[in-house]
């Protein structure tokens, strides 16, 4: 699965590299348009009022993406609840729970005085956010509703952050903030299968605002008539070993490293790890939200016997424990940083309480 995952991205990030891969490609090229038709469909019939969107009580920011994979919402997420949290609002936070394995109609991650959930149970991302932010409700549901009817009923909350939401038109919201990957925002833009889009590149009509992530040198203005706004990631300075050890990251540079992750880009972690000046003897990316068991646990066991360390991100890092590795393994966070966030973060509120 992971191969398959590695080589579909590469294919419609970075071309078709032969004969074969242009066919691939050509033959995907019609299930893509009625992927993407299919999805315009779906989103008309919520437009004219077919399918019901529910308006919650309480004021609804939804941060997603045009395409699949990692443009850094996590991040995003928990840049809002902080950002929100330091003017005395009460954010709450709603996720799919991708990738868990709870089963219920709503799970409550964290009811904001501690985590209730495994990451197992309700995927990692929303395991990470609970983690980051102890006082900040945060709450899975397939059908998402269902969990905003609850923290309606709470009164204990003044505002609601859908955590991948752009696509999720079965609420209505006040805000959409989108995130672009600014190396490529379009990709090759087309939807799936033939590309990495979740819809066509006009529906970011929908969007209010729009965010570059891992921003560069082109430093755009503007994107498709939006102001743009960008954003990079920073590893932090310090790592983390599994049982809870924080060691400067001057103190690992100079070990042997293999470095893993299971996120949407590994190659762009393993990047930001060289740059930070890590040695990396190995690297094992794989598909996002893998579980690490099994045939998985053994493949990275098996590598780490000519390595001093092992180095994963924050992420991987909530569903690994210290005592699957008998070298010390340790988790590096990454923060997003944004240009001009007071900006951003002031015409966001603004348009917010404003509706």
């Amino acid at each position: 699965m992971d191969k398959i995952a590695n080589f579909h991205r590469h294919l419609v990030s970075q071309g078709a590299r032969n004969f074969q891969e242009r066919l691939l490609l050509f033959l995907l090229l019609p299930f893509s348009y009625l992927y993407g038709v299919i999805v315009w469909a779906r989103n008309r019939c919520y437009q004219f009022g077919w399918f019901s969107s529910y308006r919650a009580s309480l004021p609804v920011v939804s941060v997603g993406n045009l395409a699949v994979g990692g443009t850094g919402k996590t991040p995003v997420v928990d840049w809002l609840v902080k950002e929100f949290q330091k003017q005395g609002k009460r954010p709450a936070v709603v996720s799919r729970g991708f990738a868990g394995n709870f089963s219920g109609d709503v799970g409550v991650v964290s009811s904001g005085a501690g985590i209730l959930m495994t990451a197992a149970e309700c995927g990692d991302e929303p395991y990470l956010l609970a983690k980051r932010n102890p006082d900040c409700p945060v709450f899975i549901a397939k059908k998402r509703v269902d969990a905003i009817k609850i923290i309606e009923s709470s009164k204990n909350v003044d505002l609601i952050i859908l955590d991948d939401g752009f696509q999720h038109q079965a609420v209505k919201r006040d805000v959409d903030l989108v995130l672009l990957d600014s190396t490529s925002p379009l990709g090759n833009g087309k939807p799936l299968p033939a590309g990495n889009l979740r819809e066509f590149p006009r529906a970011l009509k929908r969007a209010d605002f729009l965010l570059m992530t891992r921003a560069g040198v082109q430093n755009r203005q503007h994107f498709m008539g939006f102001k743009v706004y960008e954003s990079y990631h920073q590893l932090s300075t310090t790592a983390i070993s599994l049982d809870g050890q924080a060691v400067p990251v001057s103190q690992l540079s100079g070990l042997k490293v293999l470095a893993f992750a299971g996120i949407a880009d590994p190659e762009n972690f393993f990047v930001s790890l060289e740059n930070a000046g890590f040695r990396l003897d190995c690297k094992l990316g794989f598909a996002d939200h893998v579980t690490y068991q099994g045939e998985i646990l053994n493949k990275l066991q098996l590598a780490a016997a000519d390595v001093d360390a092992l180095i994963t991100t924050e992420k991987d890092a909530v569903k690994l424990s210290a005592d699957m590795f008998e070298l010390p393994c340790y988790q590096l966070p990454m923060d997003i940083k944004i240009n001009n966030s007071k900006e951003l973060f002031d015409r966001l509120t603004n348009r917010l309480w404003s509706q």
